[in-house]
């Protein structure tokens, strides 16, 4: 199969459950320069590879595919492919997009479509059996994006931090900050609760600003466990991220929640970014909830 892949740069496959923004991710890679296919079936790529490797697109930037459960009800055949794949292409990405239960029904609910699984499931029994039949995929995902609290924009963003800046290989770390009250990002490998720190909402100079102002870092710093929490995560995070992408995982993703997500998660998400913006691989920051209106 060699021969298939020569002249195909990279090749990022795109998939995850139905409703969480595959067709979104799709437009932004194809934005980016990629040649995009939209719900190929798997048994096809190596024919794929045959015919793109004199194709501009697909050799300076590469190719991206979506595959969605229509194509994968059997995972293990599918997987076989992209073993087969990453025996001859070593940029090889699976980006599985998620979302929460919740957020699909009422992403179903909302367009009025029924779940590509069939007529006589209900939304709910759609995507409990979708999840099962992906399981195998989630795993072996290089990057898991959860977009249940994303609109449009905040999906756009956060691929591009992933592609945009190094198509070929992405960002090792993800800091960000999110409010418990709005639920914790699906994606994320470990969650720092940062709400025992002192709340600069109810200071009323404070309340309107977020984490990114120095006037609501000064005043986190103010306090001595701010300045413990920093100096003990820093150490556990010192030993925990190179050792988690020594295990072959592409990316880590760290988040920072306080109540709100506006404050202290903003503040310490900065002061983390800080001490790894020199990562190898690279590291991102978002901020997920920091614009919401907040009224407790």
């Amino acid at each position: 199969m060699k021969e298939h892949t020569e002249g195909v740069k990279q090749f990022v496959i795109v998939t995850g459950m139905s409703g969480a923004g595959k067709t979104t991710a799709l437009k932004v890679l194809e934005d980016l320069g990629f040649f995009a296919i939209d719900n190929i079936p798997p048994s096809l790529l190596p024919q794929l590879f045959l015919l793109l490797a004199g194709h501009r697109e697909a050799s300076q930037t590469g190719v991206a595919a979506t595959i969605d459960i229509r194509n994968v009800d059997l995972p293990d055949g599918f997987l076989k492919v992209v073993e087969d794949i990453r025996s001859t292409m070593p940029r090889v990405r699976i980006i599985f997009l998620d979302t929460s239960d919740e957020a699909l029904i009422r992403r179903f609910e909302q367009t009025r479509r029924r779940h590509p699984l069939g007529e006589n499931l209900s939304i709910q029994e759609g995507i409990r059996r979708e999840r099962r039949l992906l399981a195998p995929l989630l795993e072996q995902a290089n990057v898991v994006i959860d977009t249940s609290f994303m609109d449009l924009h905040q999906h756009r963003q956060r691929l591009l931090k992933e592609f945009g800046g190094d198509a070929e290989n992405g960002t090792s770390l993800i800091i960000s900050s999110f409010g418990f009250k709005y639920g914790v990002p699906q994606d994320s490998n470990y969650v720092l609760d940062v709400r025992f720190l002192p709340n600069p909402f109810y200071v009323p100079e404070l309340k309107n600003l977020t984490g990114e102002d120095d006037a609501v870092r000064d005043y986190l710093r103010s306090f001595p466990e701010t300045v413990d929490f920093l100096e003990q995560s820093g150490r556990f995070l010192d030993f925990v991220v190179p050792r988690y992408l020594e295990t072959g995982k592409a990316q880590l993703h760290v988040a920072i929640g306080c109540t709100g997500g506006r404050h202290r998660s903003v503040a310490i998400a900065e002061w983390l970014y800080r001490r790894y913006e020199d990562l190898r691989g690279g590291v991102g920051i978002i901020h997920r909830d920091k614009a919401r209106v907040q009224s407790w």
